[in-house]
């Protein structure tokens, strides 16, 4: 036995019941079957089929011809929505037997869960055929049909009323007893492979909040030519919020006042640079160069005023 393909019979008097699972394609044994099966009636269990090829379609349309001469008539029930869809698309493939039963397909875009629902084929009434409710088992809302009504439907239009339904109920109770699903109206419920999540767009990672900018040390700082301060990767032209007062309590001629003004402008592109976080950008261009040399010049003055002023 293929273990792609999995096949049982019971029988009850001049009734058979045939459960079929796997996958129908050129590897199917439906051939050593046709002995198997005596005249008669044929239930035919096509709950657990997942799919079909071209060479399982023909397959099977002939197994079923050979049953039917062999005086044996069909009825297929718990029909998978891949049975259904072959069903839809080939003209002969339920030969002279009859659909009772089969499943219709659900979604649940809440909850991301698949459902199959058995549906009698007799109490789907006249086209229009519309998908009956469902409810998700989870949440308990109502599912989505998971196909098109009017193709998934359509074979109903030509669909022959089933002979001697009673007796052949009672047959699959008996026959089809601890089975899954034996017509009981239960949906088979299964998962849809979940993906992983997405961060929500737009997001940004925070910004770390602006640290205070506190002087440790009282050795005077080198600066270039001019009162220029040097250019680093990552700085920032300064903001127009004026510079901090540095602290003049000290004695006399312990800071330059033009180092105190490039010690307080450097400072100021460096905390700015750490709290960004961002990556270094480009050197200020010349002329950004000459805007901070004058302000670093009027600081200074400033600061030369303000300590005159203050030592007297």
């Amino acid at each position: 036995m293929s273990q792609k393909f999995q096949s049982s019979v019971q029988h009850r008097g001049d009734m058979s019941y045939v459960k079929l699972g796997g996958v129908i394609d050129e590897d199917n044994e439906l051939g050593e079957l046709v002995e198997k099966i005596p005249t008669g009636t044929a239930v035919i269990d096509l709950g657990e089929i997942e799919r079909i090829n071209s060479c399982g379609v023909r397959d099977w349309v002939n197994w079923l011809s050979k049953l039917e001469t062999n005086g044996t008539r069909s009825v297929l029930v718990e029909c998978s929505p891949a049975i259904v869809a072959q069903i839809n698309l080939v003209n002969n493939f339920t030969g002279s037997g009859v659909v009772k039963s089969f499943y219709v397909p659900y979604f649940c875009p809440e909850c991301d869960e698949e459902k199959v629902l058995l549906v009698e084929a007799g109490d789907m009434g006249p086209p229009p055929h519309e998908p009956p409710t469902c409810r998700c088992d989870e949440c308990d809302l109502v599912m989505d049909f998971d196909d098109m009504p009017d193709s998934y439907f359509a074979f109903l239009s030509n669909q022959r009323k089933l002979a001697e339904p009673d007796k052949i109920n009672g047959a699959m109770k008996e026959l089809a007893r601890g089975s899954e699903s034996s017509g009981n109206g239960k949906g088979k419920v299964k998962s849809r492979s979940s993906e992983p999540k997405m961060a929500a767009p737009g997001s940004k990672p925070s910004v770390p909040s602006l640290p205070s900018i506190q002087r440790t040390s009282t050795q005077p700082l080198t600066t270039s030519p001019g009162g220029k301060s040097p250019s680093k990767p990552g700085s920032v032209p300064p903001t127009n919020k004026p510079p901090s007062r540095p602290n003049l309590a000290g004695k006399p001629g312990s800071q330059p006042p033009g180092a105190l003004a490039s010690a307080s402008l450097r400072m100021q592109q460096q905390a700015l640079g750490y709290a960004s976080g961002s990556s270094p950008v480009a050197a200020p261009s010349k002329s950004n160069a000459l805007v901070f040399s004058l302000v670093g010049i009027l600081v200074a003055a400033i600061i030369v005023l303000a300590y005159l002023v203050l030592t007297k």
